[in-house]
This record gives C-alpha cells, sequence and structure tokens, in this order.
C-alpha cells in the first residue's frame, strides 16, 4: 500500500479513532467551525511539519490546551497540523495509543 494501511485496516483503525474522537458538532458546534476556517485560511500548512522543512497541507486545528483542560479557541492556542502529525502530538501528550490503534496484521 502506499498509505499507513490497507483499506481493510484502515476502516477498523479509523473506526477505533472515532470511538475516541469527540462529536465535534456537539462540542464545538457552529462556532468552533467558523474559528477553524478562518485558522485554516491563515495557516493552511502544518505547522509541525513547516518546522521540518516539509511541505503538508493541514488536515486537523489541534488544541494546544485542551478545550476540556480550560483552552480556549483564541489563535494563539491553535496549532494546524497533518492527521501524521496531529497523532503524534495526541501520542505525546498520552491521551492516544502508540501507532493509533492495535490492527491485526
Amino acid at each position: 500500500t502506499d498509505e499507513q494501511y490497507c483499506p481493510e485496516h484502515k476502516k477498523f483503525v479509523m473506526d477505533k479513532y472515532n470511538q475516541f474522537n469527540r462529536d465535534t458538532k456537539k462540542k464545538y458546534g457552529n462556532n468552533w467551525r467558523r474559528i477553524r476556517a478562518l485558522y485554516v485560511k491563515q495557516h493552511p500548512l502544518c505547522e509541525r511539519c513547516l518546522k521540518e522543512g516539509r511541505i503538508t497541507p493541514v488536515d486537523e486545528v489541534h488544541h494546544i490546551l485542551p478545550v476540556r483542560q480550560g483552552g480556549s479557541n483564541a489563535f494563539s492556542n491553535l496549532m494546524s497540523l497533518c492527521h501524521s502529525c496531529h497523532e503524534k502530538v495526541h501520542q505525546e501528550m498520552g491521551d492516544r495509543p502508540r501507532g493509533g490503534a492495535n490492527p491485526k496484521k
């Protein structure tokens, strides 16, 4: 495969990810979607990749200090990340298992 997972395991991994993923429509709402769209417009590339000299389009807007821990939607608390870097950030924070899920290969 050219991607991280084959189609069969990609579905397994995404189902596992969604099990832990927050329902953004309920938790964040329209206000978040507007803020996110504006942030992506101003920061269209993954900020971690840029620091390492790579050009990667943004997939996720990450709260540096999570909302559940008192973080806000202020631009100073946000960062644009590709999916890979977003996973790495959460692994570093310790709130996601290493490698996403453990797909059976």
